[in-house]
């Protein structure tokens, strides 16, 4: 088993110059924390890859982390890739390497609520059932997961649904696929369907856009996109709507660049056939955007830039996103 961790708030301790917690434990010093770990014959290869907050990892710190995942699990010698990193990215990270993820070994990604300097933090016990859950024969295959508060979430469904709670990692529209208890997964739901591998990220650096609609909007700030990006992910009111003043504007960047209607929501599909009016999902699609199906913006987002990054052009793209679309 190889532990790779990344920083976030289950490493972190109190910095005296500025009063609050900043990454600064090692690898070695999470799984220290870890009780009865060793009971369990489990051996473990511990990388200490990043000190960083999850808000500040980037592409680059998660296509050097994916390659080096890689490189691992290719030995053919460990069963499964742990990886600790910060809570605030955890769902972006996790749906990134599954992107890439050609390997049958599990990856598990996981954190921590509370820091260490708390009462009853969560680090611990999550690290604990993470490495458990690595190590399970029955998750093979199952791609990238996330481990938090005992359950096992699959990277397409989870979501960050709080900002403090322990709880705050779900799966709208699916739920958990199993949690981990007595030292063991058990399985409530089949594993994650795989829709194929990306392979390793693309070597051409692209931006990707997200834009929010909101109620009023007029276009104004979504023309400054013009220009500015190779891609953009629109989150759109429920099934995939925009206010009327924004569809020229939508059609004129759908002609230049790819633009992939999503649902701001983050919880049910993007239609693609049931509303007519100027502005509906129906219309926008005969504008040119390429509906998202049930990925949220943000899972939206990382498929778009590892296409752009691969030089798909739009008709892959909108393969891929059909493929991938429930």
């Amino acid at each position: 088993m190889a532990v790779y961790s990344l920083g976030g708030t289950i490493a972190m301790t109190t910095d005296p110059a500025t009063g609050g917690v900043v990454p600064a434990l090692s690898a070695h010093d999470l799984l220290a924390a870890v009780p009865n770990l060793d009971g369990h014959g489990i051996e473990l290869r511990v990388h200490d890859f990043r000190r960083v907050p999850g808000a500040s990892l980037t592409f680059g710190d998660l296509t050097e982390l994916g390659a080096a995942v890689h490189k691992t699990l290719a030995s053919g010698d460990v069963d499964g890739i742990v990886i600790t990193q910060g809570t605030d990215t955890i769902e972006e990270t996790a749906f990134f390497l599954d992107l890439h993820h050609s390997h049958e070994q599990p990856i598990i990604v996981t954190g921590a609520m509370r820091n260490p300097t708390m009462a009853g933090p969560d680090g611990p016990a999550n690290l604990y059932a993470a490495v458990l859950a690595a190590a399970d024969p029955q998750l093979r295959g199952a791609g990238v997961l996330v481990v938090l508060n005992d359950e096992i979430h699959a990277a397409r469904h989870v979501r960050k649904s709080h900002t403090t709670s322990p709880a705050a990692f779900v799966s709208p529209g699916a739920g958990p696929i199993g949690r981990v208890a007595e030292d063991g997964v058990r399985l409530a739901a089949a594993l994650p369907r795989r829709y194929g591998s990306l392979v390793q990220p693309g070597s051409r650096e692209v931006r990707v856009g997200l834009y929010t609609v909101s109620l009023g909007d007029d276009g104004y700030l979504l023309a400054a996109w013009d220009g500015r990006c190779d891609g953009l992910v629109v989150a759109a009111f429920g099934v995939g709507h925009v206010p009327q003043q924004l569809v020229d504007c939508l059609e004129r960047l759908a002609a230049r660049i790819p633009v992939v209607l999503s649902s701001r929501i983050g919880n049910g599909p993007v239609l693609t056939g049931t509303y007519g009016f100027l502005g509906s999902e129906k219309d926008l699609i005969s504008r040119g955007l390429i509906p998202a199906g049930d990925l949220g913006p943000y899972q939206a987002r990382l498929l778009l830039h590892g296409l752009l990054a691969q030089d798909a052009d739009r008709e892959a793209i909108a393969e891929q996103f059909a493929l991938r679309a429930h």
